[in-house]
């Protein structure tokens, strides 16, 4: 499946293996991934498509977001994640 914007990936080399992430942008062979956390919005990770996997098809407002170029707080990054992975409090994330 071709990865697009604002779909969450998981990390599959690097020293963020295991990490999930939202694709801000595609360029080419590379996508500017963040998590609001340790790769905040500001300053996206740049890393080769083949290094991720899918995980999901980006849905509800902030992908919205995304797609339409406004923007993304750090915060609401985290949130999301929190959310798709399941945890009880996402305000405790960092």
């Amino acid at each position: 499946m071709e990865i697009a914007k604002a779909n969450i990936v998981r990390s599959e080399a690097g020293r963020d293996k295991g990490k999930l992430f939202f694709v801000l942008n595609v360029d080419g062979e590379y996508l500017l991934l963040a998590d609001g956390k340790e790769r905040k919005a500001e300053r996206p990770k740049r890393k080769k498509q083949r290094h991720v996997r899918f995980v999901s098809a980006g849905a509800g407002s902030l992908c919205e977001k995304i797609r339409s170029e406004e923007r993304v707080t750090n915060s609401e990054l985290r949130k999301a994640l929190a959310v798709f992975r399941g945890e009880q409090d996402p305000s405790q994330e960092g």
